[in-house]
């Protein structure tokens, strides 16, 4: 148990300034620690909310080590994994180069990343979450959906769950964490961003539309660098602006798909509820590069790395996969992806390995002219591998893999490896949800 009387308060963040303003202007309910009781009466609807811990390595770091609270943490030397939220007031972000990010805040303090401590404190918060709501989706090791509909007789309104969540990850984990109460999962999501750090906000029903069509374009989910550069061709910078456009207009200008999803989130439809213990859709590993130019054979000695690391997870999960995507980032942050379906669902490394190394190799020219900063890979297309009936012949290389699990399994990942891995930093290990 972590005493939280003495809490690390993380600095504001700087560019949430005017969007809460936003919501001050609209009604929103916001809460930073006193619970509101007029709060109370205003959430009838809303029950679903989005629960973020905040700047989640880098808190960890600060909670653990005394020394480091109220100052700028950075989790991460070669590439910045996370930055405190004092980091992140000096420009520092996520994914940002370690040269990069200590020229941008001279006072940082660089700490290498434990992975493990970052593992068990998302348990322990998860432990709360699902002691707090009967539905818990989550999302990553730090984020998660929580539905409190029909808790009320219970344990109050969706308002005072909220504070009583904070209250408790504080005194049991020791850490900061944001949540966000709307209607709808997006819109809970948007609360959580706006509200960040260390906040709480709830978006009453009548208040969603006059809030949201506030917001720039880029808090719709989707909305990327590409897809805000259309819009904002267009002069259309506000989700409001989105709402007045229509469908039609939408989709003539984005795709079909992309019209479509942007139009029902600028009018807050989102019909997907809150599932709990929801199996992946996709398994997949990443690795920051940095911004030195590797070579081909260097890249594909990545590659390998994570190609054994998720087709491990895929035969630990009993599933079998037939797409293989290979994903990429550049060095002007621009970012690519190159996937085959094969024809039989597998789970065996060798056939993986195979797809995602000519697909590596496929984009050979295109990363040469770009510069690859990030790697990764994702298996897609997912099935249970005990409702699918094996083909003829059968390959023995499958028992290989089985059986080099088992050695991982007893004796760890660095008893038995791929003689092109001797020597190689395998990467930043991140933990992950279940698959």
């Amino acid at each position: 148990m972590f005493d939280a009387s003495d809490p690390n308060r993380p600095l504001r963040d700087p560019g949430a300034t005017s969007d809460r303003r936003a919501m001050n202007d609209r009604g929103a309910t916001s809460d930073r620690g006193a619970t509101r009781d007029r709060g109370a009466t205003r959430d009838r609807g809303a029950t679903i909310l989005h629960a973020d811990l905040d700047a989640f390595y880098a808190s960890v770091e600060q909670r653990d080590d005394p020394r480091l609270r109220s100052r700028p943490v950075i989790v991460g030397a070669g590439v910045v994994l996370a930055a405190s939220y004092e980091a992140k007031a000096c420009g520092v972000r996520t994914a940002m180069g370690g040269t990069q990010a200590r020229r941008l805040c001279p006072r940082a303090i660089v700490v290498s990343p434990r992975m493990s401590a970052y593992s068990e404190a998302s348990k322990a918060v998860f432990k709360v979450f699902e002691e707090t709501a009967p539905l818990v989706e989550g999302l990553s090791i730090d984020e998660a959906f929580l539905d409190v509909r029909g808790l009320g007789h219970i344990s109050g309104s969706p308002l005072e769950i909220a504070i009583q969540l904070r209250k408790e990850i504080r005194r049991q984990v020791g850490l900061p964490i944001t949540v966000g109460i709307a209607r709808t999962k997006f819109l809970a999501k948007v609360a959580s961003a706006l509200a960040k750090p260390d906040g709480l906000l709830v978006i009453p029903p009548d208040g969603e539309l006059a809030l949201l069509h506030l917001l720039p374009v880029e808090r719709l989910w989707g909305v990327g660098r590409v897809t805000a550069a259309k819009l904002h061709g267009r002069g259309i910078t506000t989700v409001g602006q989105v709402a007045q456009l229509g469908e039609r207009a939408l989709v003539s200008m984005l795709g079909r798909a992309s019209g479509r999803h942007l139009h029902a989130l600028a009018h807050n439809q989102d019909l997907r509820p809150v599932q709990s213990r929801r199996r992946r859709r996709s398994i997949g590993a990443q690795r920051a590069l940095g911004r030195r130019r590797r070579s081909h054979e260097e890249l594909t000695t990545a590659l390998i790395g994570l190609v054994e690391r998720v087709a491990r997870r895929l035969r630990t999960a009993r599933r079998l996969c037939r797409t293989v995507v290979l994903r990429m980032r550049f060095e002007d942050f621009s970012r690519a992806t190159r996937s085959h379906t094969m024809v039989e669902p597998t789970d065996q490394t060798f056939a993986i390995l195979a797809t995602a190394t000519g697909l590596l190799m496929a984009s050979r020219p295109m990363i040469e002219r770009r510069g690859l900063t990030l790697i990764g890979i994702a298996l897609a297309n997912l099935a249970d591998s005990r409702a699918v009936q094996l083909v003829l012949p059968f390959d023995r290389r499958r028992e290989l893999d089985i059986a080099i699990d088992a050695v991982h399994e007893r004796f760890g990942t660095a008893a038995i490896t791929r003689g092109v891995l001797i020597g190689h930093d395998p990467g930043v290990w991140v933990p992950l949800l279940p698959d």
